[in-house]
């Protein structure tokens, strides 16, 4: 093994959250958003393996899967909205603003504001805001070190 592996295998092992603190921090509204987030994630997968096989195998699309694909979407998206008591069309105005912020009032796509996303511009942390960081993480011995 090498002196990169075993750097790695420790990181991930001084890092890692362990099974049994995640079960412990559950509730049931917790456990139901990741039932639902898992439920997005494995829909979304179902819609680009048929969305896959039209483009890249050249079979006929299948549209009615495509549909009952979205369909299961919008089951776990209206999940996780419902639990955290957010409404479906705060989420579309919240997605408008945002994509005007990157593409500006007039809503045109470029290349150029995509690699920029000018709505996620964040400002870098100080060196004193860095060192602040770096001793609450190690204050909690989350830091890794050598």
């Amino acid at each position: 093994m090498t002196t990169t592996e075993e750097t790695h295998m420790k990181m991930v092992s001084t890092l890692v959250k362990s099974g049994d603190e995640i079960i412990l921090s559950l509730t049931p509204a917790k456990a139901h958003l990741l039932h639902m987030s898992i439920g997005v994630a494995g829909e979304a997968g179902e819609l680009l393996d048929a969305i896959k096989k039209w483009v890249i195998y050249g079979k006929p699309l299948d549209r009615e899967n495509v549909i009952e694909e979205l369909g299961d979407i919008e089951f776990y998206l209206q999940g996780i909205r419902e639990t955290l008591d957010i409404a479906r069309e705060h989420t579309l105005a919240a997605n408008l603003v945002k994509l005007s912020k990157r593409y500006g009032e007039k809503l045109r796509y470029s290349d150029a504001a995509a690699v920029a996303r000018a709505d996620k511009v964040v400002l870098p942390f100080t060196s004193n805001e860095q060192e602040a960081r770096d001793q609450a993480a190690d204050a909690e011995g989350q830091r890794f070190s050598d």
